[in-house]
């Protein structure tokens, strides 16, 4: 007999042994066993995923566990309907909709292709269909409420309803029109020299320049085109990395006039035992924040040698942002953080300034949230968010 054989007949036979105790307990009155436990306990002697499906089928056979209290069947793990991947901890969960067989072929498709872990990270991510949380605009009214649920706001600054006031955030038309001629695009860089927690020595593409051209990608898998400009502004001293950069994008947006979305993508700087992390579909990725410079200190308003003449454009764009990622991908992106200054957003009606997670993060990290990031771009660009 081959040793193929005598393990197939020990896995049989345990099995056998976890399904009686199951039968027991349900004599006793105890149907209502916590199966979680029970598939734990059987995993710790079998390794085959295909087994513990058979120890679940054959429990419901035997009518000891009905179908419809399947453990894995629940709001906060059954998600795909929301966009979510039909993973959670290692698992494969069975939904209504479902058959065994189905089952059953999943399995067999990660027994040829790898771990689970493995088929998990090759599907991929999968843009969320529907909304996952809906934001009702008439809790926002009263502008400490609006700020309190989506803003940061500078000690250097300050905002009034003039500024933030939901109808006017939410009446701004985002949408640009992808078949125009050329890049309507502008990403770039004011801050090219920001690297991660594993960034190597002089490896451009594990810096935020090397993010950027991951997002063009799927920008333009969206169908955008995109213009990614990598010109470094800030490799001798950071100080006046915004003055070095203002002349060269005027002149781009002035060569390139159906640019109609300008995008600086940066790296956040938190302390150094503070990490930016969520999970999406099973997967850690960095947080995202919005920022917007509003030209006016706290102390004496309006600073008159940085007007902004697309301000509440800008406020807009951002805000828009900001809610369709609470909406599609809740915990994904932090308040949006509002400072005195300008940060050169006056050069166009749709400029975003976006901190991709901080120095904490890694780059698996900041590479797995750009696909949420460009998902919500597309949609607020493409007019399917509002």
């Amino acid at each position: 007999m081959g040793k193929r054989t005598v393990f197939s007949k020990i896995k049989k036979c345990i099995v056998f042994l976890l399904v009686l105790l199951v039968f027991v307990a349900s004599v006793k009155g105890e149907n209502r066993i916590n199966l979680q436990e029970f598939f734990q306990a059987g995993k710790t002697h079998i390794k085959n995923g295909i087994t513990e499906r058979m120890l679940y089928s054959q429990s419901v056979i035997l009518g000891i566990l009905p179908e419809q209290n399947n453990p894995w069947q629940n709001s906060q793990v059954a998600t795909r309907v929301e966009g979510f991947l039909p993973f959670e901890e290692d698992e494969i969960f069975i939904f209504p909709e479902d058959s065994m067989e189905e089952a059953f072929r999943q399995e067999n498709e990660q027994a040829i292709s790898g771990t689970k872990e493995e088929v998990l990270l090759s599907k991929g991510f999968v843009p969320a269909e529907k909304k996952q949380r809906i934001i009702k605009k008439e809790d926002y009214k009263e502008l400490a409420e609006l700020v309190k649920g989506f803003y940061t706001v500078d000690p250097t600054t300050s905002v009034d309803e003039s500024l933030l006031n939901i109808e006017d955030l939410l009446s701004v038309n985002c949408a640009i029109n992808k078949e125009t001629a050329g890049p309507q695009i502008l990403l770039y860089h004011t801050h090219s020299q920001e690297g991660f927690a594993d960034s190597r020595p002089g490896a451009e593409k594990d810096t935020i320049l090397g993010a950027g051209e991951i997002l063009a990608e799927y920008l333009e898998k969206y169908g955008f085109q995109v213009y990614h400009h990598k010109e470094k502004y800030d490799v001798e001293s950071r100080d006046y990395a915004y003055s070095n950069a203002l002349p060269e994008i005027e002149q781009l947006l002035k060569d390139n006039p159906g640019i109609k979305v300008v995008i600086d993508l940066h790296r956040d700087a938190v302390a150094e035992d503070t990490k930016l992390i969520t999970q999406i579909q099973g997967r850690e990725m960095a947080k995202v924040m919005f920022f917007n410079g509003l030209g006016r200190t706290k102390a004496n308003g309006e600073i008159s040698y940085l007007k902004n003449p697309y301000l509440k454009e800008n406020l807009a764009f951002s805000f828009q942002m900001k809610m369709a990622c609470d909406e599609y991908y809740p915990g994904f992106a932090r308040n949006i953080y509002l400072r005195a200054y300008r940060y050169n957003m006056h050069l166009c009606p749709k400029t975003l300034l976006i901190e991709l997670g901080a120095q904490t993060n890694t780059k698996e990290e900041i590479a797995n949230a750009l696909e949420p990031l460009a998902h919500v771009l597309s949609m607020v660009l493409s007019g399917e968010y509002l």
